[in-house]
């Protein structure tokens, strides 16, 4: 039986995913068609691919729809959507994780052994700066979900002193792990670098405000590649310009793209990447979206199912 899969996307990924996919698909067992949206009637959809800033808003009319499989590791602009109640999965994909441990050790050694002050030295100076071994540094991970463990796990292998923070206690192997509000601000006390891997909900809603960025070290410095409401953006350039934080590496935004004009870009103290720490492999997660659609069809689990009630 030929299965019907809608790609609602932007119009730059059809060409890649009507290759990768239906291949994917092929390998997994499944015989496919796939569909931009317009060319195939709602209710003859078994599944619906899709990233949250496609055409399609309104799923209400794909009634035979067994699941709606993201394109995103992050669902926050999905999740509340009224009309999408059929199962809903989130991509979990490796060259994600990949991606995002490559992406947050890079950061993190650059300002544990102090890179900036070597690549950028107009003055040409022989700076004597020797940088404490990882032992001695302190890194805090907020999120320990899939993403946030991977890159703790990395950092432990670095030999760096990591520490754990998540809503529930998870315990890592070679990670002090903290849990709740309590232990948000023991995570962060003392912190020398803090790397910002949580969801976007609302309980997580300016995490990193003026009190949490106190708790660190001084001089310390945040790396944020998770979501940029985490941040109270306000409170952060306040930090840095108190010296309370000495950098801080920004790779998501509350506007994305980051608005010509925001303090960010001209802050001598933050870096601004382009939401560019884990971005999506097409062939990767072909593979991932195919998995889903054949444990779908065997009855089995959705891998990254959501909870709609914890937005995540």
């Amino acid at each position: 039986m030929t299965l019907n899969i809608l790609l609602s996307a932007r119009s730059s990924l059809w060409e890649p995913y009507a290759i990768e996919l239906p291949r994917a698909c092929a390998e997994a067992g499944l015989e496919v068609a796939l569909f931009k949206p317009g060319d195939v009637a709602e209710d003859e959809v078994d599944y619906i691919v899709f990233a949250p800033n496609g055409p399609v808003e309104d799923f209400s009319g794909f009634v035979r729809a067994r699941a709606a499989l993201s394109l995103w590791a992050g669902v926050e602009q999905i999740v509340g959507n009224a009309t999408l109640t059929m199962p809903l999965a989130r991509m979990v994909d490796s060259s994600l994780t990949e991606g995002m441990v490559e992406w947050v050790t890079g950061q993190v050694l650059r300002h544990h052994l102090g890179l900036d002050r070597h690549i950028v030295n107009p003055e040409h100076a022989w700076q004597w700066v020797i940088p404490p071994l990882a032992r001695d540094r302190v890194v805090t991970v907020l999120g320990t979900g899939a993403l946030g463990a991977a890159c703790a796990r990395a950092l432990v292998a670095l030999n760096f002193r990591v520490r754990g923070w998540s809503r529930s206690l998870r315990e890592i192997e070679g990670v002090e792990s903290f849990a709740g509000e309590d232990g948000l601000l023991e995570a962060l006390r003392g912190a020398e670098i803090v790397v910002t891997l949580l969801p976007d909900t609302p309980a997580t809603e300016k995490v990193m405000d003026a009190r949490a960025f106190a708790a660190m070290a001084r001089g310390s410095f945040l790396i944020n590649p998770g979501r940029g409401p985490l941040i109270d953006d306000d409170a952060l350039i306040a930090a840095l310009d108190s010296g309370q934080l000495d950098h801080a590496t920004l790779d998501v935004f509350r506007v994305e793209p980051l608005p010509e004009g925001h303090a960010f870009w001209a802050h001598p103290k933050v870096t601004v990447t382009a939401h560019t720490a884990a971005e999506t492999r097409v062939s990767s997660a072909a593979r991932s979206v195919a998995e889903n659609i054949r444990r779908a069809e065997a009855g089995e689990p959705l891998i990254g199912l959501v909870d709609r009630g914890a937005g995540y």
